[in-house]
């Protein structure tokens, strides 16, 4: 396995669940990493609850404002240097899901920060990476990316196989220039994004379902892997939960 000290790293939706898991871990690993998030309460959180040697840097940014998304690394740029690794966890859902009850204000937020928020930051990273001869970008999908269904709904499934369809696609187009996509696709995970379920979810189902930091565990073991293996998909799921 490569060793990571040292290569620099963004995380989207580093606030909470999925991304903190992910910048702490990567943090932990040796990496310089930076997280990003609409609250900077919940990114100082993150940041003041990490005791590593390698400090995690944070700074506002919606993703899907391009043009925040370019101060945002224009900044990471200049804390970090080049990035290494782009981890694009940020993303949202709403309670009222099916396709009748849909506001289509929620088609258009799910929509802008799930998958064009994803372009976006992909889009401020592609060039350095290009120039490099090297790159890894890891999209934090979900099982609702590769098999809709209700429990996500119809906006959070079509973000989610539009974010599948943009990492395969960045990835065919760029392998022969040293650039590792995987499109990872967890199952159900103890998140925020829980609290927004139609249906309340029980303490007794969270803690049998995936935790954040499981989720970590793969992206770092992803991220460790020399520059001639590439994993393009990962299907990760509760031990419970059936995938057929």
């Amino acid at each position: 396995m490569s060793d990571l000290a040292g290569r620099t790293v963004v995380v989207t939706g580093g606030g909470s669940g999925i991304g903190a898991a992910i910048a702490v871990g990567l943090a932990g690993a040796g990496c310089r990493v930076a997280i990003n998030g609409r609250r900077q309460e919940r990114l100082d959180e993150v940041v003041g609850s990490y005791d590593g040697t390698v400090p995690i840097l944070a700074k506002t940014c919606d993703v899907a404002d391009r043009d925040a998304v370019a101060a945002y690394f224009e900044w990471a740029h200049g804390e970090l240097g080049q990035v290494d690794i782009l981890v694009n966890s940020a993303g949202i859902n709403t309670p009222r899901r099916a396709v009748a009850e849909l506001d289509p204000a929620d088609w258009d937020s799910l929509i802008a920060v799930n998958l064009t928020g994803a372009y976006n930051c992909i889009q401020a990273v592609l060039s350095g990476m290009r120039e490099r001869g090297d790159g890894v970008i890891v999209n934090i999908n979900s099982v609702a990316g590769k098999r809709a269904g209700p429990i996500g709904g119809v906006a959070y499934n079509a973000s989610k196989f539009g974010m599948a369809a943009l990492g395969t696609t960045v990835a065919e187009e760029h392998r022969d220039e040293g650039i590792r996509v995987t499109n990872i696709y967890p199952g159900e995970v103890e998140t925020p994004i829980l609290d927004n379920r139609p249906v309340p979810v029980s303490a007794e189902h969270r803690a049998r379902i995936l935790q954040p930091e499981d989720v970590a565990d793969a992206v770092l073991m992803v991220c460790q892997l020399p520059a001639r293996a590439n994993v393009p998909e990962l299907v990760i799921i509760p031990t419970t939960q059936s995938y057929r």
